[in-house]
């Protein structure tokens, strides 16, 4: 109960925030920045996104370059460095300069899940980053193949429970909030279950799709069209209420599944000892551009993600309270990266 109310807390100051704070304070911050940073940026910048191209983090990652490369008059170019749940690319933006031209397209993962799931991380998520705004909370949703037979996640409760056989889930990755939620789930349940971890969403799904593997968690996103094909099934949303994309869905606790609630998150940062003017003036410019109109479009009526511009000190707080969270659960499950 604690880690959802530290949760709930760590996010309540940032709810005024969506799409709509700092809006009266921005301009003078950026005006501010440009004076104490004298010809930055004078050169390309380097938006590192820690996993394959087409993902949520990608998106994301590019919606932002180009808005980014427009404001500032350079390129802002994303570099894919996919791996190990994103300590790869995390772990190299560790060690860039902190001169401004780099920035990380971090997530619930590689600032968050990581720090306990990997014994020895080639990067600490805390001091190692300047913590410049989150960007978006993204819902999770549980998948079965359709031939699995099950309704609803109390019917897929039951089917684990008397058959061994179905004790599997797939993921995204060792260390992803899909990986996780499967773990929760697992607890929640009471029911031991086999983590098959995939190179990314899109070989997961179609295993599942396959019926390889039974169900999953993942993005509502990447398995829209596979669901509109019938082949997945959508039971529940891992929110702690129900998302406008599908207003139908129930969440895992309406479903029976209580304290079931989590959410992926996405966020920017920069290497530890980025000149905190260029830190204030991305900020800035990254809330400014949360708020037009084709990025809300986008990223909140189109994939379902819940805008969330934050200050960097508001950012560093979640980041705290999230790791504290799973490492509990990490705990608890007895959760690896293997």
């Amino acid at each position: 109960m604690s880690t959802h109310f530290t949760r709930r807390k760590a996010l309540g100051s940032l709810g005024g925030l969506s799409l709509a704070a700092t809006s009266a304070t921005w301009p003078l911050r950026a005006l501010a920045a440009d004076v104490a940073t004298p010809g930055w940026p004078a050169k390309p910048i380097a938006y590192i996104v820690p996993f394959t191209p087409g993902g949520s983090t990608d998106v994301i990652g590019r919606t932002l370059s180009q808005k980014l490369s427009d404001i500032l008059g350079q390129p802002v170019v994303v570099d894919n460095k996919p791996g190990a749940a994103g300590a790869v690319g995390a772990s190299y933006v560790a060690k860039a300069k902190a001169d401004g031209y780099t920035l990380f397209g971090g997530t619930i993962s590689t600032h968050a899940i990581n720090a306990s799931l990997y014994k020895n991380l080639p990067y600490d998520p805390i001091k190692d980053f300047e913590p410049i705004s989150l960007v978006a909370m993204l819902p999770n949703v549980l998948i079965v193949n359709p031939a699995l037979g099950v309704n609803s996640v109390a019917d897929l409760v039951a089917l684990l429970k008397r058959d061994p056989s179905k004790r599997y889930f797939a993921s995204s990755g060792a260390g992803t909030s899909t990986h996780l939620a499967g773990e929760m789930f697992a607890e929640l349940i009471g029911v031991p279950l086999t983590h098959v971890a995939y190179k990314g969403t899109p070989p997961a799904m179609m295993d599942v799709v396959a019926g390889q593997v039974p169900f999953m968690f993942d993005q509502m996103t990447a398995a829209v069209s596979l669901v509109q094909a019938g082949k997945l099934k959508l039971l529940a949303v891992t929110t702690g209420k129900r998302i406008a994309l599908a207003p139908a869905l129930p969440t895992m606790m309406e479903s029976g599944i209580a304290k079931f609630e989590m959410s992926s998150w996405q966020a920017v940062y920069a290497p530890k000892g980025t000149p905190q003017p260029i830190v204030q003036r991305l900020n800035a410019e990254i809330t400014k551009i949360l708020k037009m109109p084709d990025v809300v479009a986008k990223l909140h009526d189109q994939l379902g993600m819940e805008i969330i511009a934050s200050s960097p000190d508001e950012l560093a707080a979640h980041m705290k309270s999230e790791i504290t969270r799973w490492a509990e659960l990490v705990k608890k499950s007895g959760a690896t990266a293997s």
